[in-house]
């Protein structure tokens, strides 16, 4: 009996259909009848034959519309910024959107960084004054309107546009697995955080910017990709794997293309702002310079375990305590973490028996970013959101990453709550038990896409794909002759001893 997978493609060799191909999906559609049939009449037909309006792609579509109404819903609470008896922390309805429209001034009528330090890098700063100073300016005419509510509606509706985009991109990357994107829509993570703060701006930008990249077009997608890192500094990471992709296919030109109009990019909309008012400009890179180790990170958890066995004091601190105490050498161990971890997806790269998909090397890249960051907002899950749906779209291991997700999200908000009562929620060990679990199931998808590249025939876009889909001028690319040439001289592993009978 044959071990290769099924791939659940239709006799059209058009779509993928999850309930055949997945095994997650193929237990759980047992409680409804079982995978679709031979002879069912799908709603993800090949395009120019489609017979009803609801196509796979609408559905997906209307389903990330519906999360993010409902995640509008769940803020509702919040929307009027009377934020009593923490009912932010109560209701679970915090955001960052509408407590910094009074944070940063713009109900004064302030100028980002002209009239304000702001936070953020640039691009954010840009669409909060964008958004902000039109609703003071009416705030001022018509003072019956509540301007943080006029604030964060705006704001929500532009976040939200850019959500389904990114969703529309999922689509359009993954044509013939158009079910793919449903785990983008119906993601928990999307419900909980989308609007928490202007992750969105970036995201969508990213996402924009890779489907440039598989459209051929290196410059558009450069430029996309580093005005995504004026606007959250991690897009500029994607430009890495793009580097060491093209160099194993030998196509460094377009690469570098990309590498030199994201900076170009990144420099033309920080350089005016930078110059006018460098303090301002520069408090974001103050800010994450100084600030401690932040609650749920790898190193929290570590400074809680060191809790246990020390006191804290000066001469009885475990190196998580006494990191704390030393900013610059926890900021220094955190980049170098990283960079190993960016070198280690590089020699991944290069050894992979085939070439790694540009969507699989993005997600290890910024979950690796993450991993070893002294700070891990809640709402910095939906980074990695199309990443883990581009790079590895298997239900089961997506759900168990969206359920300790959820389970930090409700200890986070009972940290919050036990923080500004002083009456503790939990015990301390139950969040660090959700951001232990937060942490690890991330680690595991880094895990099992790492298998993936090792194992190509265990990924399932290439179940579905000859390539990458992703990879643009680098989809059915052959390797550099210099590669093979290295390959060629490494010797093969010597043969493993035969066992010693009994």
């Amino acid at each position: 009996m044959s071990t290769q997978p099924t791939t659940g493609i239709d006799d059209a060799g058009s779509s993928d259909h999850p309930s055949r191909s997945d095994g997650f999906v193929r237990g759980v559609s047992e409680a409804i009848g079982g995978p679709l049939g031979d002879h069912a009449v799908a709603v993800d037909r090949p395009a120019g034959r489609e017979s009803r309006f609801w196509t796979a792609a609408r559905i997906v579509l209307a389903l990330a519309c519906l999360t993010l109404a409902l995640h509008w819903v769940q803020k509702a609470p919040c929307q009027n910024g009377a934020w009593q008896n923490n009912i932010q922390y109560t209701r679970m309805c915090y955001t960052d959107v509408l407590a910094l429209y009074y944070a940063e001034g713009l109900h004064e009528g302030k100028v980002p960084y002209r009239d304000h330090p702001v936070e953020y890098p640039v691009l954010t700063g840009y669409m909060m004054g964008a958004l902000g100073l039109p609703v003071h300016a009416v705030g001022v005419d018509d003072p019956t309107i509540n301007q943080g509510r006029w604030f964060y509606n705006a704001n929500a509706l532009a976040l939200s546009a850019l959500a389904v985009a990114t969703a529309a991109v999922i689509l359009a990357l993954r044509r013939r697995r158009p079910w793919d994107a449903a785990l983008f829509a119906l993601a928990p993570a999307l419900f909980l955080t989308a609007t928490v703060n202007w992750d969105f701006l970036a995201i969508g930008l990213a996402a924009l910017g890779l489907a440039a990249w598989a459209k051929r077009q290196p410059v558009l997608a450069g430029v996309l990709l580093g005005l995504g890192g004026a606007a959250k500094m991690w897009p500029l990471f994607l430009l890495g794997p793009i580097l060491i992709l093209g160099l194993r296919a030998n196509r460094l030109r377009a690469a570098l293309t990309a590498v030199a109009t994201g900076l170009v990019a990144l420099v033309a909309v920080n350089l005016p702002t930078a110059i006018r008012y460098p303090d301002n400009w520069g408090r974001f890179f103050e800010l994450n310079t100084t600030r401690p180790i932040d609650w749920g990170t790898l190193w929290y958890i570590g400074r809680y375990l060191d809790g246990k066995v020390n006191t804290g004091a000066p001469g009885d601190q475990g190196p998580f305590q006494w990191l704390n105490g030393n900013i610059p050498t926890l900021n220094n161990l955190s980049y170098a973490l990283f960079g190993l971890a960016c070198i280690g997806v590089a020699v991944l790269t290069l050894r992979a028996p085939r070439r790694p998909r540009l969507a699989q090397l993005a997600f290890l890249v910024v979950a690796a970013f993450l991993i070893f960051s002294k700070v891990w907002s809640q709402q910095f899950v939906l980074w990695l959101l199309p990443l883990a749906v581009l790079a590895r779209p298997r239900w089961g291991a997506f759900l168990a990453w969206q359920f300790a997700e959820v389970c930090y999200f409700v200890a986070f908000y009972g940290e919050l709550l036990g923080s500004a009562t002083s009456r503790p929620v939990f015990p301390e060990g139950v969040f660090v038990l959700a951001s232990s679990l937060r942490l690890g199931t991330v680690v595991v998808l880094c895990v099992l896409i790492v298998k993936d590249i090792l194992h190509p025939e265990r990924d399932a876009v290439r179940w579905t794909y000859s390539d990458d889909p992703d990879g643009g001028v680098l989809d059915g690319a052959p390797d550099a002759p210099w590669l093979a040439k290295l390959r060629r001289k490494t010797p093969a592993p010597a043969p493993e001893p035969a066992p010693t009978p009994a």
